[in-house]
């Protein structure tokens, strides 16, 4: 089998994760998505959880830039960035694998056989699914959405420079709303 990889980035909600995980599964590939965060975290040294914060939110926002030493040195974010770089380049090149989030788009950028997925959908259709696979919050599921959505761009921009969800940053861009989940990992299982 080619060595090829599928990347999926994906707006909160829109079943992304779901999807990588179905298309993996159908074509007898590893999916690496929460298994990434647990690697960095054995090699950093840092919790999960501490992992998990430090993807959503780019470094130099207001407050960061107001109380960051980076003159000093890099800062966290910085190091586990390097770490998780490495982790994705590795295992694109040990094998096929869909890889979903952590900027894998960009990562493997220059990789010739690597697809590269942007998964989106409407706010109504996004707001109705997190209720449903998340459970009801104190924040309305729309902000939820927004304040995710916000730091998950944020967090791209400042590593790769470049628009998260752009449609020319991907090599296919799919409305999971509109085609449903499985339309979604049949048309991705057709491009692989």
């Amino acid at each position: 089998m080619k060595n090829r990889v599928i990347t999926i980035s994906r707006e909160f909600g829109s079943g992304g994760r779901t999807i990588g995980k179905q298309v993996a599964e159908e074509l007898g590939i590893p999916c690496y998505d929460r298994e990434l965060i647990q690697q960095v975290a054995e090699k950093s040294g840092f919790t999960e959880n501490y992992i998990q914060d430090a993807g959503e939110y780019a470094p130099g926002g207001f407050l960061a830039s107001a109380f960051s030493h980076r003159s000093a040195g890099p800062n966290n974010a910085d190091y586990l960035w390097k770490i998780q770089y490495n982790i994705i380049t590795e295992l694109a090149e040990k094998g096929p694998c869909v890889i979903v989030g952590r900027c894998a788009d960009y990562i493997l950028r220059d990789k010739a056989d690597c697809l590269k997925v942007f998964i989106h959908a409407d706010m109504a259709f996004r707001a109705d699914r997190i209720v449903k696979v998340y459970g009801e919050r104190e924040e309305s599921p729309e902000q939820r959405l927004r304040d995710k959505d916000k730091r998950r761009a944020a967090y791209h921009r400042f590593y790769t420079n470049m628009k998260w969800g752009h449609a020319q940053n991907y090599d296919i861009t799919l409305n999971s709303g509109t085609l449903g989940i499985e339309k979604c990992v049949e048309i991705i299982r057709g491009l692989y």
